[in-house]
């Protein structure tokens, strides 16, 4: 099957199984980066999807061939490949996982030593060419042997203990949680988790199904968040939390079954770290600021603005030494986790500070909802994105502030919005919030959309 450069995205390969990701490829990345990134020991695993394990078994004998000693983990979330990437002193990781793309996706995120991003910025593009375009792959010099080894590991228990680190479990008290994995790959390290938490779990899809036999997880899509919601209301739970498919994420509900933007977590979680660590820096990304910007000012912190994006936001961290910083995609990333973003720690902490606070979810972000509502994120299938933003831009510039860190932001007084092409998918998103007026949002939100056109996403 001939190869294309068409999976290879701006910070991973993702891509429709078997024409644009397939074994082939897999070996040749296999290769590549053992040579690319002399790596003598590399960590790799797969989600739920049902191409993983053959695409796994290639990237394997590639990277043996290249000379890398293969620890395989298994049947994994993406944060477990960053974990013990890091926590097994490995010169890479990689995980075979689409994330919350349809079933017929599979693809790749890399890593390298520390769990230090591979992007278009750090090497992915260099890869591609030498995936596609290259006939001849070096072997990296491993003294006394040309072909590395493959060893089966279970990094679950170490992943366990580091995620409880997070919180104190004496602190914490019987809560009612609905969990909701969408047969995706969290289910099992939650059934680890709850051996030494006091809630009570009400699970939903929790047995991991490649087949995606209820759609494929991913609770951003509304559609898809009424059967947590659904549970919530029906066990008069005091938390909702829904995943998707690599469980990098983590989606919540408050007591009163409302899903909560993933934007106001980040404030919140931000008020958590600067608690522990006055004048820590946070990092967020441009779709939507005001909310985080006020909280983080308040609180004695130093807000970072980063283009959105795992690998961008992961290389931010670093550079700027951010404790915490969070995407309002419900990516959240946290400098003791090597810089990486988690499905599982955000949960955990906003599941303490439930015991702890004395506040229900809804009381805890109900002030900020109303002082900056937002739009949540809209996706629309345009035919010219190029178009569509040169249009919005002529339109909308003249009187406000334009920012072009991530496509297209400009703020106003009372309103601002981003609009910008998805690094993912064919889609444009658009992200619109206010100051404390919802009928001003909805309607520029509207004038926003007529602008956009196109189909819905």
């Amino acid at each position: 099957m001939e190869l294309t450069k068409k999976a290879f995205k701006a910070y991973d390969v993702r891509g429709v199984v078997p024409t644009e990701v397939n074994a082939e490829m897999a070996y040749r990345v296999g290769r590549v980066f053992a040579a690319m990134f002399a790596a003598e020991k590399v960590v790799v695993g797969h989600d739920i999807r049902l191409s993983g394990r053959e695409l796994v078994d290639a990237l394997t004998e590639g990277l043996r061939h290249g000379g890398s000693d293969v620890i395989d983990i298994g049947q994994c979330g993406t944060e477990m490949i960053y974990f013990a990437t890091a926590h097994l002193d490995a010169d890479g990781g990689i995980m075979v996982t689409a994330s919350h793309n349809p079933a017929e996706y599979n693809g790749m995120k890399l890593v390298r030593r520390g769990a230090r991003p591979i992007s278009a910025d750090t090497g992915l593009m260099e890869i591609a060419d030498m995936v596609v375009d290259s006939k001849d792959f070096p072997h990296v010099k491993v003294p006394g042997k040309t072909e590395g080894a493959v060893r089966r590991y279970d990094i679950m228990p170490e992943y366990i203990e580091h995620l409880l680190g997070y919180i104190d479990i004496k602190a914490l008290k019987p809560l009612k949680i609905v969990a909701n994995p969408g047969n995706g790959g969290a289910g099992p390290v939650l059934n680890e988790l709850a051996k030494y938490l006091p809630f009570e779990f009400i699970k939903i899809n929790e047995i991991p199904d490649g087949t995606f036999p209820n759609g494929v997880p991913n609770p951003l899509l509304v559609p898809n968040r009424e059967a947590t919601a659904k549970l919530v209301r029906e066990y008069q739970a005091d938390l909702g939390m829904a995943w998707d498919g690599d469980f990098d994420r983590c989606f919540l509900f408050d007591e009163k079954a409302e899903f909560i933007e993933g934007y106001y977590i980040v404030g919140l979680l931000a008020e958590v770290f600067l608690r522990k660590q006055p004048g820590a820096k946070i990092m967020y990304d441009p779709r939507l600021t005001w909310n985080t910007q006020e909280v983080v000012d308040a609180a004695g912190g130093v807000a970072v603005r980063c283009k959105s994006g795992h690998a961008f936001m992961k290389e931010c961290m670093r550079a700027n030494e951010v404790l915490y910083g969070g995407e309002m995609s419900a990516h959240h990333y946290f400098k003791d986790f090597s810089y990486c973003d988690s499905g599982m720690i955000p949960w955990l902490l906003v599941a303490e500070l439930l015991c702890t606070g004395g506040k229900t979810l809804s009381e805890l972000v109900e002030a900020r909802m109303e002082k900056f509502p937002c739009s949540g994120e809209i996706n629309r299938k345009v035919e010219d994105s190029a178009a569509v933003l040169a249009a919005i831009e002529a339109e909308h510039a003249p009187g406000g502030q334009v920012d072009k860190l991530d496509g297209l932001s400009i703020d106003y007084a009372d309103w601002r919005f981003n609009v910008r092409v998805s690094n993912t998918e064919p889609v444009m998103r658009l992200n619109v919030e206010s100051r404390g007026d919802k009928k001003l949002l909805a309607e520029k939100t509207a004038e926003l959309l007529e602008l956009i056109g196109g189909e819905e996403a």
